[in-house]
């Protein structure tokens, strides 16, 4: 199948799960997770209408910047403060923040560069020793630092990563602790620093499932490019 058909049948399984829960499938945002593909694929999705695109690693952004046509950027993956200046201009929201030490980087960055940068807490509701993300009972603590020393960063949501399961319907219970934390700090209403919009939640695996549970903003890439060459990593 194409790319452009892949998407359409991603958008259609949108669909189907908003239908089911009741809720508009223009309130959840697709984002295309390229890792690992090139810069013709990801525009050839962004010429089938997708907006908004992904990257796990700073280095590939910087790599495929310049070739990829007009779009929004994410930084999903794993963030090392020592790569927050290389993208801190060229993405509009960075899903994996887990520490104040990474925030007050980033800070320190949007703020040598005139800006307020978009973030997500990646909160962590599995306890997976092997996954990022902050343990759900310090999530509020965290929040609250960022808010009080970082006013050059917008706490905008949570990014959760469900445990890998044959059966996607396992995954539901992490997704909805992490809708629980969102909806408890977007019923406090937005401030200056604090201004909960996004849940991203779900994968190609899952995405059906967490937007079911409340998920906003959709993670998908082997849905639309079909699986990746790892090869490509060690190169």
């Amino acid at each position: 199948m194409s790319i452009e058909s892949n998407i359409e049948e991603v958008r259609a399984r949108i669909r189907a799960a908003c239908e089911r829960c009741g809720r508009d499938p223009e309130d959840v945002t697709l984002i295309a997770v390229t890792k690992l593909h090139e810069a013709e694929e990801m525009n050839e999705a962004i010429d089938c209408g997708i907006t908004d695109i992904a990257e796990n690693k700073v280095q590939e952004v910087l790599r495929k910047y310049d070739d990829v046509k007009p779009a929004t950027w994410h930084l999903i993956g794993h963030l090392q403060t020592n790569k927050v200046r290389q993208i801190i201009t060229k993405v509009a929201l960075i899903h994996s923040v887990d520490s104040l030490h990474l925030a007050r980087e980033i800070d320190k960055r949007a703020a040598q560069n005139d800006l307020v940068m978009d973030i997500l807490i990646q909160v962590n509701t599995a306890h997976e020793d092997s996954k990022f993300g902050v343990d759900p009972q310090e999530v509020d603590g965290l929040i609250e630092e960022i808010a009080e020393t970082c006013p050059h960063v917008r706490v905008r949501g949570l990014m959760c990563i469900a445990p890998f399961e044959a059966e996607p319907e396992e995954t539901r219970p992490f997704f909805r602790a992490a809708k629980e934390i969102f909806d408890r700090w977007q019923a406090k209403g937005p401030s200056d620093r604090i201004d909960f919009r996004w849940l991203s939640m779900g994968m190609t695996n899952d995405f059906e499932v967490a937007i079911e549970e409340g998920s906003n903003m959709v993670r998908v890439g082997t849905a639309i490019f079909g699986s990746r060459d790892y090869r490509r990593e060690e190169l």
